[in-house]
């Protein structure tokens, strides 16, 4: 009846696609595996869901977002697909801002709502809460990696993280302390913590005599610190360049890394090479995890030796901002410096808010995020056989002149983007549809839920409540939890679902032939759908003696809709059968449909 099973298989199949190959040893850094077309995923996932798409209608302009996203595809003829249905709007928004699946009281609630405005009111509740906060520090903590290599201090930089995003601090403020910052030790300032994760330990048994500054590969630290920012800040990849000139190596991946020299990368390290990374020191020991970050080192050595890249071969070591050419003014520190450059230009802005935009809309203007081409940003000044990078420059611009006259608030932007028509369009489709249309935003794209996020939607339809570490405690969410911290099966199936260890850049999650058979068998779902324990099953068993209203239930706080006539109706039937084992396996039935595994 609900096709779970073949439903999932459609799933796999968008992401079983071979890797593009890249000539040369630069593939690995610079061409990632190619991520299956969303559109065509959406497509797949969409003929599953139940019901059908609506007639296409013109769709009213909320904001300059669809004025930019509905104009061009006016003009170029491609038809859109029409606005969601409430029912999909609130489990959307619920997922995409804070990472978990609404009640079934709060989807009933909002269904009757005959508000015009309770979208808007919806998406400000949601900034405003504490799930929120949760979603997105632990978004944060997997971006900049934090884990064991801070040693305790990711508990305070995941606190530190916290506050700032309930507090809405302005995003470039937070960038600049996390560059700049300076720590008699990493446990007390939350800050530091970015950089302490970035060290390269030196060679085993390098510390003679409680010698603990050479525990770590300054220079390397410095490296790995520059790539970090420009990634992650700047949306543009220097690991080439940290190696070699990009000329005669990158001209046929990126056009404007092809004219950066290693030198320029060198003078971007410099900015940090007064930095030192000392592990805290007891009775001659260097303890790991622990550290102190000072600016007392006499700077960056542009010859010295490398434990991760070719040879240093020379050249000033004076800091110069490789999008600008600026130079650190006289007197001033040189992390503070950069810190102050970086966010003033306007690609920190140009990057940031496409990172946001692609989680909230499922492919960002430039793909992929951190992979920006700034010779090939402007459609009239583009380089000879190149293609135009971002699908929609004007917006992109836009949004990052809305994002900084608005003092880089995070909200401010994540609420334009959901309040926009252009994210709350449906991801069914009426007419035909065609690859092309994906760089259009023609539809609203389905992305596969995080491992956090199914099993925090498990626990909310189910009623049974995991337990992950938190400091000397337990939390009942994945997402409360500041690392990784599952044991045993929940930890199998955790890391099947694509749970990142923190020792590599974060992936999008990907479907694999584990993942159906985990919520077939595993305990992590079978267990939880049983009418024992409290769960939601025995307590709804318990309050309705109607069949009917308990299969409405679960479907409710499943999937965060009322069932089809003819779910309904077999949903029941089981019920009436054995109510028992009948309303197990229709909740577990619903726990299997790649409906339950998307956000759409």
């Amino acid at each position: 009846m609900w096709k779970a099973f073949p439903l999932f298989a459609l799933g796999l199949m968008a992401w079983a696609q071979s890797d593009d190959t890249f000539a040369g040893a630069h593939a690995p850094i610079l061409q990632p595996s190619k991520k299956p077309d969303a559109g065509a995923l959406t497509a797949r996932v969409a003929a599953t869901l139940p019901g059908t798409a609506a007639a296409a209608a013109r769709v009213k302009r909320a904001n300059y977002i669809d004025e930019q996203i509905f104009s061009k595809m006016e003009r170029d003829g491609v038809p859109s697909a029409p606005l969601s249905t409430d029912a999909e709007f609130f489990r959307r928004v619920h997922l995409d801002l804070t990472g978990r699946i609404p009640s079934s009281a709060e989807v009933a609630a909002f269904l009757v709502d005959t508000n015009p405005a309770k979208r808007n009111q919806l998406i400000d509740k949601l900034l405003a809460s504490e799930e929120y906060v949760d979603k997105w520090s632990y978004f944060f903590m997997d971006l900049l990696r934090a884990n064991g290599k801070m040693g305790r201090g990711v508990q305070l930089f995941h606190y530190w993280l916290k506050e700032a995003l309930r507090s809405d601090r302005p995003y470039d403020d937070l960038v600049r302390s996390m560059i700049s910052a300076s720590a008699k030790s990493n446990l007390v300032v939350a800050a530091s913590n970015v950089i302490v994760r970035e060290h390269v330990e030196g060679k085993p048994g390098q510390a003679i005599d409680g010698n603990d500054i050479s525990k770590v590969h300054q220079l390397d630290t410095h490296d790995e610190l520059a790539v970090l920012y420009g990634k992650t800040f700047l949306g543009i990849n220097f690991s080439c360049v940290s190696c070699h000139d990009g000329k005669a190596h990158l001209e046929k991946v990126n056009v404007w890394l092809t004219g950066v020299t290693r030198r320029e990368f060198f003078a971007l390290s410099s900015f940090l090479g007064k930095t030192r990374y000392i592990p805290h020191t007891e009775n001659t020991q260097a303890l790991m995890g622990h550290f102190i970050v000072d600016d007392l080192a006499p700077g960056y050595d542009t010859k010295g030796g490398s434990m991760l890249r070719t040879p240093r071969w020379g050249g000033t070591n004076a800091p110069a901002f490789p999008l600008t050419g600026e130079k650190a003014r006289a007197g001033a520190e040189p992390r503070e410096e950069l810190a102050r450059m970086l966010t003033a230009h306007p690609q920190f802005a140009r990057a940031t808010v496409n990172l946001f935009w692609a989680r909230m809309m499922g492919r960002g203007i430039v793909e992929p995020y951190d992979e920006f081409d700034l010779a090939r940003q402007d459609p009239r000044h583009l380089p000879e056989g190149w293609d135009l990078q971002p699908s929609h420059p004007e917006l992109l611009n836009m949004l990052a002149d809305d994002f900084r006259k608005h003092d880089y608030k995070l909200k401010y932007i994540l609420r334009k983007i959901c309040q926009s028509s252009a994210y709350q369009l449906s991801a069914r489709y009426p007419g035909e549809w065609k690859e092309a249309y994906s760089a259009y935003f023609a539809r609203k794209f389905v992305r596969m839920l995080t491992a956090e996020e199914v099993h925090d939607a498990l626990v909310t339809a189910t009623g049974r409540p995991g337990s992950f570490k938190f400091g000397n405690e337990s939390v009942p969410m994945a997402m409360q939890a500041n690392t990784p911290s599952a044991s045993g099966e929940l930890k199998s199936f955790m890391t099947a679902f694509g749970q990142s260890n923190r020792s590599n850049p974060p992936r999008p999650p990907a479907a694999s032939p584990m993942q159906p058979l985990l919520l077939m068998r595993s305990p992590v779902v079978t267990d939880r759908v049983l009418a024992q324990k409290d769960s939601r099953v025995q307590n709804l068993l318990s309050a309705h003696k109607d069949n009917s209203k308990v299969v409405e239930e679960l479907f409710l706080g499943t999937l965060s809709r009322y069932p089809e006539r003819d779910e309904r109706q077999i949903a029941v039937s089981a019920l009436d059968k054995d109510r028992v084992s009948g309303a197990q396996n229709v909740q577990w039935a619903l726990l299997n449909l790649a409906e339950f595994l998307y956000n759409y």
